[in-house]
């Protein structure tokens, strides 16, 4: 029973929840963007550093919105135990 009861406060503690949405976005968003690359770079007579510009804009921006969708769900907040 001590095993359950570990892995359940594990399972339900802040800094588990916060990292498994994180990775959820990541996964989601980076598909995304890969998607976005790939057909932009074969699409278009574009350089080839253009690409890279748009993964880098594209770091700059995920952190902005993951910022912004964090403090929308209230996942910023300290957990009151």
């Amino acid at each position: 029973m001590k095993e359950e009861s570990s892995l359940q406060k594990i399972r339900n503690s802040p800094l588990f929840k916060s990292f498994l949405f994180y990775s959820a976005f990541r996964a989601v968003y980076g598909f995304g963007i890969l998607l976005f690359a790939y057909f932009f770079a074969t699409s278009t007579e574009a350089p080839w550093w253009v690409t890279i510009l748009i993964f880098i804009a594209s770091m700059i921006f995920s952190r902005i919105l993951f910022k912004f969708i964090k403090t929308k769900t209230g996942s910023s907040e300290t957990p009151s135990e």
